[in-house]
């Protein structure tokens, strides 16, 4: 799957992002080490600390599935700037694919790509506990 072909996926996945409060619709196309694809949009809630980002739906709809390693992550929204993961996603992130890929896209069409380590450098991980 090309960069683009994943990126579209994200993009596509917007139009079902529950978006009632902040309106701004993300959405998460996750390739996994199989060549799967999984997609995620951002779900919020009236009690904002239950709203799910889109990155984090793909990742766990894709582990509930049994897929455990990530290739690459295309993020999208309708925006200017270019869309990144929040902290919570990163480190979810780093949990089962601290390699990974990430596309990072806004509505012009452009994108930028990053290496997870990047955008969360020193994490947390497992052996830590």
């Amino acid at each position: 799957m090309t960069d683009r072909e994943l990126i579209n996926r994200a993009t596509q996945a917007t139009k079902n992002a529950y978006m009632p409060y902040s309106k701004f619709a993300v959405g998460a196309a996750l390739e996994c080490s199989d060549g799967s694809v999984y997609t995620g949009c951002n779900i919020e809630n009236a009690a904002l600390g239950c709203t799910v980002c889109a990155e984090r739906v793909a990742i766990f709809k894709a582990v509930s599935e049994g897929k455990r390693s990530f290739r690459r992550i295309a993020i999208y929204a309708n925006s200017s700037q270019y869309c990144v993961p929040c902290g919570v996603c990163r480190q979810v992130m780093q949990e089962f694919s601290p390699d990974m890929e990430l596309l990072c896209a806004r509505s012009d069409g452009r994108y930028v790509s990053y290496p997870l380590g990047r955008l969360l450098p020193s994490p947390f991980g497992k052996e830590f506990l």
